[in-house]
């Protein structure tokens, strides 16, 4: 209450945070670098983060054994999911020669993933793990890692300013960095539209893109990107050859 008016003042409303100008990322060869929460990180061209500070590299949603889990139920698709993710990470992993690999959640579509998985993409796999400090996240689709692969199991994980887990949460998370909702993004250029896989940050908080051959995606103007975003994000969009940044004044929704 004001002493000298004697009228109540109405509080301000809060301000939403805007989502960071794409003149905040910086091309890094095929990838982009920019910061999350004050820390670098590169999103690379094929969809995984690689922070080189802490020669950590992150994927998430790899969903190994999809193709396979269908054809349990009837649906027959090529069995070949686990081998394309496999080669696209092995040589991610091979060029960047990672300390610690972070793998967000749902690294396998079903728990008899692993049993299923080819001999020669186990090994493939092992030698990954072995040459790594390599972290199963937990994910809805697998609660339990296959830890028998190599690696070790956590549910979240943290270090330094940044708190990796599979989920993202509601509401404010600096720091952040999460899987789950397989974002994509959808621009119009030169007369066409494009949806691709992307990243999705406010330069606060980061959701990766699913990284698996078989994952479908979400478009960030869905509802579901609006508890993580409130004031919108910036969707770094997987192109052929490089990452593009899209501001949120240029994304549609998938009815565009």
């Amino acid at each position: 209450m004001s002493m000298l008016s004697g009228q109540r003042r109405r509080a301000p409303a809060p301000r939403l945070k805007q989502a960071p100008s794409p003149t905040a990322f910086r091309a890094a060869g095929t990838g982009l670098h920019f910061q999350i929460a004050g820390v670098d990180a590169e999103a690379t061209a094929e969809g995984a983060l690689w922070i080189e500070s802490a020669r950590t590299l992150v994927v998430s949603d790899l969903h190994f054994e999809k193709g396979s889990s269908f054809a349990l139920r009837g649906q027959m698709l090529p069995p070949y999911d686990t081998r394309a993710t496999l080669q696209r990470l092995t040589a991610l992993f091979a060029r960047l020669r990672p300390d610690t690999v972070i793998s967000l959640g749902d690294s396998f579509h079903d728990r008899g993933g692993p049993g299923r998985m080819d001999a020669g993409d186990v090994a493939t796999l092992r030698a990954m793990t072995a040459a790594a400090d390599w972290v199963w996240i937990e994910g809805n689709h697998d609660r339990e890692a296959p830890i028998w692969l190599g690696g070790r199991a956590m549910e979240t994980i943290a270090f330094g300013d940044l708190v990796l887990r599979h989920e993202p949460k509601a509401g404010d998370a600096r720091g952040e960095i999460a899987g789950h909702l397989h974002p994509c993004a959808k621009v119009s250029a030169r007369g066409r539209a494009v949806r691709a896989r992307c990243f999705a940050t406010d330069g606060e908080r980061l959701v990766m893109p699913a990284f698996g051959a078989y994952t479908g995606g979400l478009n960030v103007r869905d509802a579901a990107f609006a508890v993580v975003f409130p004031a919108g994000c910036v969707a770094l969009m997987l192109g052929r050859t490089r990452v593009f940044a899209a501001p949120f004044s240029r994304q549609n929704p998938d009815l565009v």
